[in-house]
């Protein structure tokens, strides 16, 4: 079986899809995880403005915050259980078939959360429905990352890779992006009360028609022609959790480690900034939100750019610079917000998200690119979901209140940070270039 490990870990070239198939490719490999994290970020938004007082309205306000934040945890708990179910299926049955029901699965979730009555209308078993339907999200969401790039780095150019897998990286900012317009626009129009009452459902409900969009896209693209290669040579792994587990691990290690703190840099300024400068620094939502929008947009500009330079000089040295950037901003990003200025909040979110991008548009190819093709979207996940886990990304957000509340300052936080993503210059440092492997 080692002979599989070894051999073609990188595909061989193909030519270019048809015309026009490319745009749709990108399409709807970013629509896909648009759709996810539209749908996640309306949670952490909402985890981190309203839900300690719809779901969790009898504990102290920042209790209920760690509680909401808690929740938000339990997705990225169940992302690994999505992750090896998914992977597996992806591996055995194709790549297109997966990603529309992972699709499916967070379509269904969050349009229950629209509906779901809170703890003054059912007590106890609102929270508790909370947690299910979170549960159901994460592991949708675990199985559609990989798949996601895969359908464009499967179906496209090997010479273009980075760029290709970049567009999956586009959708978590895009996403981020439409949910914070549509909030955004929910809390201007609404007065307070009535925003508490019933206008925190409205973005949630909006996901239902992103979702019909999205399936529509995905059942237009044909399965990927690497895969179709591996059916028709029944090269496709009978076990493949079993064959990266013993002949990946490696990879695995490496792969994992890439996860860790570009994933805890985006939770401190995405989730946990919101956070900060409404509940800490009392400064107002609108301030927040902004910041949020312009972070988002300077990301889904700078990623597919990033991408196409790592087609240029190579994964790894576009994967450190980002890094090295990042740890110093992970040092400056509370002198700026502290300063309560509105231009320093939103340069030190939007700069900050454009030293992610660079590491987030490496993290596609610089992932996938470690595993052979027959175990690429089990490995990919695993790696994807477990890296997040074991760095702490799954708990950052809570991790930093906790911090914050029991420490009264934010040193702790930045050294979280910074001790983070050296955890990622490790696996950087252990791996090799994929470019033009």
């Amino acid at each position: 079986m080692m002979q599989h490990a070894e051999a073609r870990l990188i595909d061989p070239p193909r030519t270019a899809a048809a015309p026009g198939a490319g745009k749709r490719l990108a399409a709807a490999s970013m629509v896909g995880t648009a759709l996810e994290w539209y749908d996640f970020m309306i949670y952490n938004t909402m985890a981190a403005l309203i839900f300690n007082q719809v779901f969790f309205p009898s504990v102290d306000p920042m209790v209920g915050t760690l509680l909401a934040f808690s929740t938000y945890a339990v997705g990225y708990l169940s992302r690994p259980l999505g992750g090896v179910v998914f992977g597996r299926l992806g591996d055995k049955l194709g790549r297109r078939a997966v990603l529309v029901l992972t699709l499916s699965l967070m379509g269904v979730t969050t349009a229950a959360m629209a509906v779901l009555p809170g703890y003054a209308t059912i007590g106890i078993w609102s929270p508790v429905l909370l947690v299910a339907l979170r549960f159901v999200q994460g592991v949708a969401l675990g199985g559609e990352w990989a798949g996601a790039v895969l359908l464009t780095v499967e179906h496209g150019r090997a010479d273009r890779r980075g760029l290709n897998a970049s567009w999956a990286q586009v959708g978590p900012a895009a996403g981020t992006l439409l949910s914070s317009a549509v909030i955004a626009a929910v809390t201007a129009a609404l007065a307070e009360p009535e925003f508490l009452s019933w206008g925190w459902r409205v973005p949630f409900a909006l996901s239902a028609l992103l979702v019909l969009f999205g399936l529509w896209i995905r059942t237009t693209i044909d399965e990927t022609p690497l895969f179709r290669e591996m059916q028709a040579r029944q090269e496709t792994a009978k076990a493949p959790v079993g064959e990266v587990l013993r002949d990946h691990w490696r990879a695995l290690l490496i792969a994992g480690a890439a996860r860790i703190g570009p994933d805890v840099i985006y939770s401190l300024l995405v989730v946990f900034s919101v956070t900060y400068v409404t509940q800490v620094l009392h400064l107002p939502r609108s301030l927040a939100l902004t910041a949020l929008l312009c972070g988002a947009a300077l990301n889904v500009v700078a990623t597919p750019l990033f991408g196409a330079l790592t087609d240029k000089v190579g994964r790894r040295p576009v994967y450190a610079g980002g890094l090295v950037a990042s740890l110093v901003w992970g040092g400056l990003f509370f002198v700026l917000v502290d300063s309560r200025d509105t231009a320093l909040i939103i340069v030190a979110v939007g700069v900050g998200m454009i030293f992610h991008a660079a590491m987030y548009a490496a993290q596609g190819s610089f992932i996938t690119e470690q595993f052979a093709p027959r175990v690429r979207y089990t490995g990919s996940s695993i790696a994807y979901t477990f890296g997040s886990l074991a760095g702490g990304g799954a708990f950052a957000p809570l991790i930093m209140a906790t911090v914050l509340q029991e420490t009264a300052g934010t040193a702790g936080i930045s050294i979280y940070v910074v001790v983070a993503l050296l955890a990622t210059g490790i696996g950087l440092a252990c791996a090799r270039e994929t470019a033009r492997g």
